[in-house]
């Protein structure tokens, strides 16, 4: 825990920064983030674009570097994801970003509580998590990445989500490849396009470091995966493989929303 008036100047710290957003926001007809996300509720928007928010991140970063260590950076942080506003969330884990190199095991759980408390609302903050942060402190330490079975099976979408595109920094290497096919094997069902794309994203970016695997995993499995998944999961194919594959996957009459129906015997229907 912080010591409180380290508390005090991180929290004052985070005003300023919610003031100096609002300040550079601009009217939506200029930039109109909110087209992209249809459907996040709540989700407010200052209209700051990513470059002007990143540099705003590397200021603070600048300004505190010599006062605050992983701790400060996070307290900094989770006063940030509170808000309503894309920008300010987006600001608080740019700044924690910085601190890379000071990673460890005990910030996961903080990260999926940003997730399964819904603070990051929507598929452009959960996938900065994700991408961001999750994803580089699997690569050092990839005894963590079993875990993402667990976020697979969990009630909150974000944290469904952050199991798959927190395991892309590390397929992309061929890093937890059997975990990441366990995940998209248990979110296969799911019924939310955002799973189903970012599963899909997942397996494209595993097919890029073991194509063969990927292709063996959607011609044995694909009848029962959503279109989507496969059309985002085949993206890097050849053009003739990509054709082949999209017939290959495609649904029979016996599969019914990606589950693949047990024949009338086996359930004692006749015969």
């Amino acid at each position: 825990m912080l010591h409180p008036q380290k508390a005090r100047l991180i929290k004052k710290a985070a005003v300023a920064a919610r003031r100096e957003l609002a300040r550079l926001g601009r009217p939506s007809g200029d930039f109109d983030a909110s087209r992209y996300f249809r459907g996040s509720g709540d989700l407010r928007f200052h209209n700051v674009g990513t470059k002007t928010m990143r540099a705003l991140a590397r200021s603070i970063h600048m300004a505190h570097r010599d006062e605050w260590s992983i701790d400060e950076a996070m307290a900094f942080a989770g006063l940030l994801m509170a808000d309503p506003y894309l920008e300010v969330k987006s600001l608080g884990i740019e700044v924690v970003v910085r601190y890379r190199r000071d990673f460890v095991p005990r910030l996961l759980p903080v990260w999926k509580q940003w997730l399964a408390r819904n603070q990051s609302t929507n598929w452009a903050t959960t996938d900065a998590i994700a991408c961001y942060l999750i994803g580089p402190l699997l690569l050092r330490y990839p005894e963590l990445a079993p875990g993402m079975r667990a976020w697979a099976r969990h009630r909150n979408m974000w944290v469904r989500r952050a199991a798959a595109a927190g395991l892309i920094a590390s397929v992309r290497k061929g890093h937890a490849m059997d975990v990441a096919y366990d995940v998209a094997r248990q979110l296969h069902a799911d019924p939310h396009d955002l799973i189903q794309k970012a599963v899909g994203w997942m397996l494209r970016e595993a097919g890029k470091a073991d194509q063969a695997r990927l292709e063996r995993y959607l011609r044995a499995d694909g009848a029962e995966i959503p279109r989507t998944t496969v059309r985002y999961a085949i993206e890097r194919f050849p053009e003739s493989k990509h054709r082949a594959l999209l017939t290959a996957t495609k649904s029979t009459p016996n599969t019914v929303r990606g589950v693949r129906l047990l024949d009338r015997r086996s359930l004692g229907e006749g015969g």
